[in-house]
């Protein structure tokens, strides 16, 4: 007889009790071996001060399980709480985050009866890094931080993925003809590791097209592989148009932890009324299931599922009197599935899970990287100013150059206003000043740069923020501002 995984269980707010009740009833039922730790997280949490809504003790648990089951919280109104899937991600290094997004025509209304795309979300980086200023009256920024080999984690995990679930095909979004550097880091990288899977297809869209092309005919796609931000939102859309978000689980997998949840949020409003549709972190659980090896009870959940579903056992927000047979609450529908464990769809495919799959961590093969040369050759001063116009700034700023550097441009938002700019550019108090190498082919060394800097204050200037410029092996490690 195997031996029981354990496991980390949080029943969440709202629906999550409820849902969590009724799909740990499902998973036991079919022979799951679980041992299961439970700890509390969200609201309550939260209103007892704690603004990560995880008590610190609850990491305990996670440590020795390493294998977190959870359901939808509520985080309160108002400032200063912070989000806890955010918090788990980056604690445990849960960098990717897996969301098969499947149509189930024609027991769920949808336009895209044959829809099987499974989004494939970087997690830890990008704009969710969380690194944000307010840097005069008017201007605020975030940071996009895009790493190799946060990159290199991600897209090999997405081929890694297609290759151990029988995938054909990994797309890549992205944006690099705006982000050149950032998004051009991450196809860069999406190319050198497809070149090691000759047998799985590979191509790039750009994200604006690509979100287009995937809402119109998602069946054109197996796997997509994103940053953070694009894959939040468009796997939100992806499982919208299978025909309902709350059929919906996901996995967020690290090297040494993995969290399994539904991806809709804890609906409060339909809290204790035994309503709530239990399917995402049912699904959520089946691929949990598989994680820790139980491949056979994860394909006997999900068959039963689908059979649910096949003989119109529905809960109210799939409900449709066309399709379905009878409408039934949480626990009901929990009673269902329960009844047809053993048993396969017979419309909908049904789904085997192979024991000897291999995990998609194990391949650990890093892309030969040589490290370039770096040559610093300028920096950018950014400015907050509002006492004139853009010639009247840079009139007074290439007075104040060092023997070295000298004022090369001005811009304002990205768009170049000094020299040569254009009176019709709408300016804001937030100016990009870029100072250069007089003489290219030289270095700059920081205490030059230390003294434009000194020169920029005394002359009375309110520098927010400096940017290094360097050359890497000769190539600009910098965007250059639009003209």
């Amino acid at each position: 007889m195997s031996k029981n995984t354990p496991i980390t269980v949080a029943y969440g707010d709202g629906i999550g009790p409820e849902i969590m009740e009724a799909t740990l009833n499902i998973i036991t039922a079919a022979g799951a071996k679980l041992d299961i730790e439970t700890i509390e997280i969200g609201e309550q949490v939260y209103l007892r001060g704690n603004s990560a809504g995880i008590e610190p003790g609850a990491w305990d648990s996670l440590r020795r399980t390493k294998v977190f089951l959870k359901a939808p919280i509520t985080t309160p109104q108002g400032g200063g709480y912070k989000s806890l899937n955010v918090t788990t991600r980056k604690t445990l290094g849960l960098y990717a985050n897996i969301r098969p997004c499947v149509s189930y025509y024609p027991y769920v209304s949808t336009k895209h009866p044959v829809m099987d795309v499974v989004i494939v979300r970087e997690n830890e980086e990008d704009l969710y890094a969380g690194i944000e200023h307010r840097q005069t009256d008017q201007v605020y920024q975030c940071l996009k931080l895009i790493s190799r080999p946060g990159s290199e984690k991600i897209v090999r995990y997405a081929f890694d993925y297609a290759v151990a679930n029988n995938r054909k095909k990994v797309t890549c979004f992205v944006k690099d003809n705006i982000m050149k550097l950032t998004d051009g880091l991450f196809h860069k990288v999406f190319d050198e590791i497809a070149a090691e899977y000759p047998e799985i297809e590979n191509e790039v869209w750009i994200v604006d097209i690509g979100a287009a092309k995937m809402a119109n005919t998602p069946e054109s796609f197996d796997v997509i592989v994103m940053e953070n931000l694009y894959g939040d939102i468009l796997s939100d859309v992806a499982a919208m148009i299978t025909g309902s978000v709350g059929l919906a689980g996901s996995a967020n997998i690290g090297e040494n932890f993995a969290m399994f949840e539904a991806i809709h949020g804890s609906a409060p409003r339909r809290a204790g009324q035994n309503l709530a549709n239990p399917s995402g972190l049912l699904l959520g659980a089946v691929m949990m299931l598989n994680h820790i090896g139980q491949n056979e009870i994860a394909a006997k959940v999900h068959n039963a599922w689908l059979k649910t579903l096949e003989d119109g056992i529905h809960t109210y927000d799939i409900f449709k009197e066309t399709v379905s047979k009878e409408k039934v609450g949480t626990k009901e529908f929990a009673k269902a599935v329960i009844e047809r464990l053993g048993q396969n769809p017979v419309t909908l495919k049904t789904v085997e899970y192979n024991k000897s799959e291999k995990k998609v961590t194990e391949k650990k093969k890093t892309v030969k990287h040589i490290k370039p040369n770096k040559e610093l050759v300028g920096i950018d001063v950014f400015l907050d100013w509002s006492n004139g116009t853009a010639d009247d700034l840079g009139e007074m700023l290439k007075k104040i150059n060092t023997d070295r550097l000298i004022l090369s441009s001005i811009s304002n938002r990205g768009e170049i206003v000094w020299p040569n700019g254009h009176p019709e550019t709408f300016c804001t108090d937030h100016w990009r000043c870029r100072y250069l190498l007089e003489n290219k082919g030289e270095v700059l060394n920081r205490s030059q740069v230390i003294e434009l800097l000194n020169r920029i204050n005394d002359a009375g200037f309110d520098f927010i923020k400096t940017e290094h410029l360097y050359n890497f092996d000769g190539v600009a490690g910098y965007s250059h501002a639009i003209v």
